[in-house]
């Protein structure tokens, strides 16, 4: 907290609320009511802050987040652990990958595939087959040339429902 009372804080306030108060008179002549309003409370904020003692805490939000990232980005130990934990995740993957071919060849040396696995893809087929038939087929329109005039009758088709033609 030493640094935050070494700034003289009600100058630099009071001089950013007068800056802002130009600014919000000369929106109130070029732009209007609305906008002169709104830079108005805009400039207001500062002196706000600082007669309410809520530039300190902000001060102090400030400082904590600012150390917190840079202890986080130039701290060597953090960079470790996050190469430790790349590597981690790269053997995960590795091993999976080699315990799923480990798998497969003691399949293909019981002689084929696991019964299991042959069940479940026969239990698949016949409900894949009834849902294809179920599905009702669409209707081929006969006037189909090109791409682009089937682009150009879609809107074609769109003006003449809204009577547009």
């Amino acid at each position: 907290m030493e640094t935050f009372n070494a700034i003289a804080w009600l100058p630099l306030c009071a001089g950013a609320t007068i800056a802002g108060l130009v600014l919000a008179f000369l929106a109130f002549r070029r732009r209007g009511a609305a906008a002169g309003l709104r830079v108005t409370a805009w400039a207001l904020l500062p002196m706000a802050a600082y007669l309410t003692d809520a530039l300190q805490s902000l001060w102090t939000i400030g400082t904590t987040a600012v150390r917190f990232v840079t202890g986080l980005v130039f701290n060597p130990s953090v960079w470790a652990g996050v190469a430790l934990a790349g590597l981690s995740a790269v053997l995960f993957v590795v091993s999976g990958v080699m315990r799923g071919r480990k798998l497969a060849g003691a399949r293909k040396k019981q002689g084929g595939e696991s019964p299991q696995a042959g069940a479940a893809a026969t239990a698949t087929r016949p409900a894949q087959q009834a849902t294809a038939a179920a599905k009702p087929q669409p209707a081929v329109s006969p006037k189909k040339t090109s791409s682009a005039d089937d682009d150009f009758s879609d809107i074609e088709e769109l003006l003449k429902r809204r009577g547009i033609s």
